[in-house]
């Protein structure tokens, strides 16, 4: 048994039934030429095969009587594999919008909490002969990193599939312990773990007093905060209904860029998607005055640090919409992202670990359904205005079951108030884009996703004109 810790326990707290925490992958793949046989079995064989690389795969979770601690991990007794593999099709002609439209309405649906927190589902029906294999996993189970090392786990460097040793020790189901072990289990976490907390407030508190300090001696601006975002069309109370689209650009254009101006990728990445929000506002007459905030997830897991479970932290940074320039946007990005990594360094990197302890299991979610219920985001500022994450992929071919891997596009979530999130993976040389949206907040989804390259080539051509 494991007790689910803080930060992973808050993406259940979060959850309501407009607010699904779940994040995943669509994997567009190509069938080997003469294949014969059903391609569905064949990953099935393959995810049986490999069941033991990841907890993930076989653990649920029990939640503790009347919610006063975090539910506990458990080896499921009941696992059944097959209710986790789906096999479905798109309906004709196959392409990519009704993909997308099925991933979406898909996506749509929460997770079932009394089984492991993970469903994959193998689409038939595309063109080309390609197949599409859709895999969701609930928040509180793995962030962005460890979702790749997932990835990469079930994924091979050649169309025949390597060879998995089988695990050290059998797998073995475990007991649901009673309500009785659960409370008194519970209650000497209770005393235990806010004990060991507060004795890190002191640490975590004299630095973030220190960098400001620091800063104001340098006479630099502090680094961007939440609540100063404006407020957009898509910060806004959530509907149960998601949007999905997807794209994708180069990674030669990406460093082409990085290396003209002295940027980072990620620099150049958030540019390109603060461009794209710029143009699709302007285009609504919905562009704000004051600049887009967006909060992007970072990782801090430790080399050694598991192969599951959550290690983020996040950092705030101006997008610079107001700024009409590509380049001059670009470059007050560029010193928004040092700002907040300055901000960063100088706080412990557990430090959203340690807070997160403190949240009353039945109080947080109690709070986040009421939250929803009432739609009281659309009652206030919102904190932050988009979520983008960029996540590096691996930049070698990779295949599933023989077949191989085309394109490989990450899905989201949306989160009350910020209705549209926007994460970024490479793979070999594309970074491939996928926005996830809620369905009412962004209903020309498509249109956005076309701003992206757009964007990109607005500010190659900024720097080809440039002396």
């Amino acid at each position: 048994m494991e007790r689910l810790k803080g930060i992973d326990a808050s993406f259940l707290y979060m959850e309501t039934p407009n607010n699904h925490m779940q994040i995943g992958m669509l994997w567009v793949l190509k069938r080997p030429e003469g294949a014969t046989g059903s391609y569905f079995d064949a990953v099935r064989a393959l995810v049986e095969s490999r069941l033991h690389l990841s907890k993930t795969y076989r653990r649920r979770l029990v939640p503790v009587p009347f919610d006063i601690d975090h539910p506990i991990w458990i080896e499921d007794p009941d696992f059944d594999l097959d209710f986790h593999l789906r096999h479905i099709a798109v309906p004709p002609p196959g392409d990519r919008s009704k993909l997308l439209e099925l991933v979406a309405r898909l996506h749509s649906r929460p997770l079932d909490r009394a089984r492991p927190l993970w469903e994959m589902y193998v689409i038939e029906g595309l063109e080309d002969d390609q197949v599409a294999v859709y895999v969701k996993i609930h928040h509180c189970c793995i962030d962005g990193m460890s979702g790749t090392e997932l990835m990469v786990s079930l994924l091979d460097f050649g169309p025949e599939p390597r060879d998995v040793p089988p695990p050290e020790k059998p797998w073995r189901p475990e007991r649901a312990p009673t309500d009785f072990e659960m409370l008194l289990r519970a209650s000497v976490h209770g005393v235990v773990t806010p004990i060991r907390s507060l004795r890190r407030l002191p640490r975590v508190i004299g630095a973030g007093i220190a960098f400001g300090r620091k800063a104001l001696a340098r006479e630099e601006p502090l680094p961007t905060a939440p609540f100063q975002a404006p407020k957009t069309p898509f910060n806004r109370a959530l509907t149960p209904h998601r949007r999905y689209a997807v794209g994708e650009v180069s990674l030669d254009r990406i460093k082409a860029v990085k290396n003209a101006v002295g940027a980072t990728v990620n620099d150049v990445v958030l540019a390109m998607c603060a461009g794209a929000l710029r143009r699709y506002l302007d285009a609504a007459g919905e562009l704000p005055a004051k600049p887009l905030l967006a909060v992007c997830p970072v990782s801090v897991r430790t080399e050694g640090g598991g192969d599951a479970n959550n290690a983020v932290s996040a950092m705030f940074v101006s997008l610079a919409t107001d700024i009409a320039d590509p380049l001059d946007r670009l470059a007050a990005i560029k010193a928004s992202t040092a700002h907040a990594k300055e901000a960063m360094k100088a706080l412990p990197a557990n430090t959203l670990q340690d807070w997160s302890m403190f949240a009353a299991p039945l109080v947080a979610a109690q709070a986040a359904r009421l939250y929803s219920r009432w739609r009281i985001a659309d009652l206030h500022r919102p904190p932050y205005n988009v979520i983008i994450s960029n996540v590096p992929g691996p930049p070698f071919p990779l295949y599933l079951a023989g077949a191989e891997l085309l394109h490989s596009y990450p899905i989201s979530l949306a989160i009350e108030g910020i209705a549209l999130n926007i994460t970024i993976m490479s793979y070999r040389n594309e970074v491939a884009i996928g926005l996830t949206a809620d369905r009412e907040a962004v209903p020309d989804i498509e249109h956005m996703m076309e701003q992206m390259p757009a964007a990109l080539a607005e500010i190659e051509a900024a720097l080809a004109k440039r002396p």
